[in-house]
């Protein structure tokens, strides 16, 4: 799809990619949605989407500015992914991370697996 704003033509586009792994004996589904500046990562196990973080990138900062926008905001666990994607791709990063927060190791298998699929598939987030 294309737009035109201020006779600025611009390719607007949201692209789906959907994988899923075996970590820690469980089936884990990852979604993205490719956004224009950015993207949407969902990451679970059933249905349900019990939180929502948002990390962008300044100019003037090192480490992108999170916020939680749904969700409890004792559990960091999306916060500190998309602080951590929007550094490495530069981008506005939203991510709902709905899996047990008991389990650190079940959080590294995670996100090593989606570095793993931004390798793979770059065009993709």
């Amino acid at each position: 799809m294309e737009s035109s704003v201020n006779g600025v033509v611009s390719s607007q586009s949201i692209s789906v990619h959907d994988f899923s792994e075996k970590i820690l004996e469980q089936r884990v589904h990852f979604h993205v949605m490719r956004l224009n500046g950015g993207f949407f990562l969902w990451i679970g196990t059933d249905s349900r989407l019990q939180n929502l973080a948002l990390a962008i990138g300044g100019k003037h900062d090192s480490i992108p500015l999170s916020t939680l926008v749904l969700g409890d905001s004792s559990d960091t666990s999306p916060n500190s992914l998309a602080q951590r994607l929007a550094l490495k791709t530069g981008k506005q990063v939203f991510v709902s991370y709905n899996l047990p927060v008991t389990e650190s190791s079940l959080m590294l298998q995670v996100e090593n697996r989606i570095k793993q699929e931004m390798q793979l598939h770059p065009d993709k987030f």
